[in-house]
C-alpha cells in the first residue's frame, strides 16, 4: 500500500505530525488511529466470516482474493500448476537470447506443419518467386 513512500517522505510526515499536533497529542492520535484500523479490520473479518458460514459448506475454501480481476484471469487461464494454454511449452520454446543478438530462430516441429496444402497432403517446397497455392476456404 505505502510501497512507493521513501525513507525521506517519512521521516518529511514524522516531522510535520510532531509540528502541527505537538509531541504531547502524537501519541494519543497515533493510538486512537490504529484502533481505529483494528476496529475495521475486525469488521472486515467478522463480513468474511459471516460470507463464508451463509454459502455453506460448498464453498468453505473460497478464498476473497479470487474476486480480484487480475487473479481470476490467471488462475482461469493458467490453472492450478497446470498449463492448458501451452504457455509452458511456448516459454520452453523461445529463444529469447539467439532473438537478441540477431541469429535465425532453431527450426521447431509445428513449421513443418505449415508447408502442408489445404488438402491436408504435403506440399512441395516453393521455389523462389513461386506463389503459393490459392485456397478458397481460407479467405
Amino acid at each position: 500500500m505505502f510501497s512507493d513512500i521513501g525513507g525521506l517522505e517519512v521521516v518529511t510526515l514524522a516531522i510535520m505530525a510532531i509540528v502541527i499536533f505537538g509531541p504531547d497529542k502524537l501519541p494519543k492520535l497515533i493510538q486512537d488511529a490504529m484502533g481505529f484500523i483494528r476496529k475495521i479490520r475486525s469488521f472486515a473479518d467478522s463480513a468474511k466470516e459471516d460470507i463464508r458460514s451463509e454459502l455453506g459448506p460448498d464453498f468453505k475454501d473460497f478464498d476473497f482474493e479470487d474476486l480480484n480481476p487480475k487473479t481470476f484471469v490467471r488462475k482461469q487461464l493458467i490453472g492450478n500448476g497446470d498449463d492448458p494454454l501451452g504457455f509452458k511449452e511456448l516459454k520452453d520454446g523461445l529463444d529469447l537470447k539467439s532473438a537478441l543478438n540477431g541469429e535465425p530462430a532453431p527450426a521447431a516441429a509445428p513449421a513443418a506443419n505449415l508447408a502442408k496444402t489445404a488438402a491436408g497432403s504435403p506440399g512441395a517446397p516453393l521455389s523462389p518467386g513461386e506463389r503459393p497455392p490459392f485456397d478458397p476456404d481460407a479467405t
